[in-house]
């Protein structure tokens, strides 16, 4: 029974937080990369030094990020502080909340199983289909004409 207790607990992660108290992830949707630092506070979330709100002006990207934080049910619980290059609006908004569900399971293992099962934590892995010569865009051909 000892060596059962030993095992689970050397199975279960140990929290990777910085000496500020901070946890890190990054996040990737894609063309958009990223980097999210996390720790405990009022809700402030900045993206590029700017204000949630002023950055991600609409609300369903504003939605997109917060997701990971209402599964968890702590909204408004902690400071988000992300940089994010690349891509559009959508995707980084996709890429923040990856790195937040990531930088979340480094704070504190126990939130893993509701990020898992959310899907919060598997990188969305669709991108654009890449042009094809011959072809007008990747898939759609040029206009036949009879005549």
């Amino acid at each position: 029974m000892t060596e059962a207790a030993a095992t689970a607990q050397a199975e279960v992660k140990a929290p990777k937080v910085d000496k500020a108290g901070r946890a890190y992830g990054t996040g990737r949707r894609k063309d958009a990369v990223a980097r999210v630092w996390i720790k405990p506070g009022s809700g402030n979330v900045t993206v590029n030094g700017r204000e949630i709100a002023k950055y991600f002006a609409r609300p369903v990207l504003r939605m997109i990020v917060n997701q990971p934080f209402v599964a968890l049910d702590r909204a408004g619980s902690f400071d988000v502080q992300c940089t994010v290059k690349g891509g559009g609006l959508s995707g980084q908004a996709g890429a923040v909340r990856h790195g937040i569900s990531r930088a979340l399971d480094n704070f504190s293992p126990e939130f893993h199983k509701v990020l898992r099962s959310g899907g919060f934590l598997t990188r969305d892995s669709r991108v654009v289909e890449r042009k094809k010569y011959g072809k007008r865009k990747a898939r759609r051909s040029f206009q036949f004409s009879k005549r």
